[in-house]
């Protein structure tokens, strides 16, 4: 602020000042303040009480934990509903406000219209001059594996260096919203780490794993990170056909990818009542070396930095599809951790979702026990009986 104050005495046209007397500074820093606010309440991040009283509210606190604009997350707010799916999320994050300054230059508009065309998700309306519907073709063309000229790549790195934390600023709002398809935007948070599509192979994930080789593991059964760590060296080595080096780069994705053990108990679920918590027990188990206690990077040679392994533990309902607990956690070697949730009243058949933010095919889901939720007791009507109790 001390800094911005500065500036405008040196600049006061730049700022529509009309003098730069105190009172002209104050008085224009209190508008700017007041509009600020104004602007904030009216985008549902804060409220306002007594003209002076602020409070930030679940947007609000969104935008703050995630760094995000408060004009990202409005839109995040508006434009993602129950039923939004894959091209949805896609357009939807494509639209934040934090993608505004990706440079489209002069000519590029030819560039992107043939990278366009070899890319399977369409839009209906397309302009080759925003940086919006830019960032669409660069998430894309990462998810296809596109080699690119210089400047899209490092335009692209730009890109995805944003998009996981919006990506869970999505989440967040969906399970803000009891949109069980937050899961979506968990595995899009996947899919931006790996560089793969998620109807693709968790096999392409791999270093060196093209589909030559993914066509072979296919062929021979193995479907799964697991299932490569399952195999003997001999079979392993005729299998993938690789040399030492490539071989030693394989072990070492194979290695840190997660294998997490889970154990999970419902807490206070005798005879459950509408509307109150539900407490679920969760032991999470990682296996690692003895001497690794660490957090866990992802294993990722195309994410640009370096990426923290997280998980979202979700209770949902798969045929209402609500979401009723959502928790986000990263797991050293070992964690407990606890999550609560309401129910409305009838019977639920939930599940319990264990989903990785960082890499594809290790997620877990379990069936929970059918749970009959009673209706809370009325207490107007309890007072009613107990006042006619007293007067007999």
């Amino acid at each position: 602020m001390a800094w911005f104050y500065r500036r405008m005495t040196q600049n006061p046209g730049f700022y529509n000042l009309q003098g730069t007397s105190h009172r002209h500074l104050s008085d224009h820093l209190s508008e700017l303040v007041e509009n600020t606010l104004a602007d904030l309440a009216d985008k549902k991040c804060i409220t306002v009480e007594d003209d002076m009283d602020t409070t930030a509210i679940n947007l609000g606190m969104i935008c703050s934990f995630y760094y995000i604009s408060y004009l990202t997350v409005e839109t995040f707010s508006l434009s993602l509903k129950e039923r939004t799916k894959l091209k949805g999320l896609l357009e939807i994050v494509a639209s934040a406000a934090e993608f505004e300054n990706i440079p489209v230059r002069h000519h590029e508009d030819i560039l992107l219209r043939r990278i366009y065309e070899r890319l399977p998700v369409k839009l209906d309306a397309v302009d080759y001059n925003s940086p919006h519907f830019k960032t669409f073709l660069l998430l894309q063309a990462h998810f296809t594996r596109m080699n690119l000229p210089a400047d899209l790549a490092i335009d692209q790195k730009i890109v995805l260096a944003r998009v996981s934390n919006l990506l869970s600023a999505c989440v967040d709002v969906m399970s803000s919203n009891s949109f069980l398809n937050a899961l979506g935007a968990m595995d899009l948070s996947q899919m931006c780490v790996q560089a793969v599509w998620d109807s693709d192979s968790a096999l392409r994930q791999i270093p060196y794993f093209e589909q030559d080789v993914i066509s072979r593991c296919r062929a021979a059964g193995v479907e799964t990170v697991y299932d490569i760590m399952e195999l003997e060296d001999e079979q392993r080595n005729d299998l993938l056909k690789f040399d030492d080096k490539q071989m030693a780069r394989v072990a070492r994705f194979v290695n840190a990818y997660p294998n997490m053990e889970v154990e999970y108990e419902l807490e206070d679920a005798q005879d459950p009542v509408a509307g109150e918590p539900i407490t679920m027990a969760v032991r999470l188990v990682r296996d690692v070396d003895e001497d690794d206690d660490g957090d866990q990077i992802a294993d990722s040679a195309r994410y640009p930095g370096r990426k923290l392994v997280n998980w979202w533990l979700v209770v949902g309902d798969a045929t209402s599809r609500a979401l009723y607990g959502i928790k986000k956690v990263t797991v050293k070697s070992s964690l407990k951790t606890k999550l609560s949730f309401t129910l409305p009243q009838g019977s639920h058949r939930l599940k319990l979702y264990l989903i990785c933010d960082s890499y594809v095919g290790a997620d877990q889901d379990f069936d929970l026990d059918t749970l009959t939720v009673a209706a809370a007791e009325d207490s107007d009507s309890d007072e009613s009986d107990e006042d006619d109790a007293m007067e007999e």
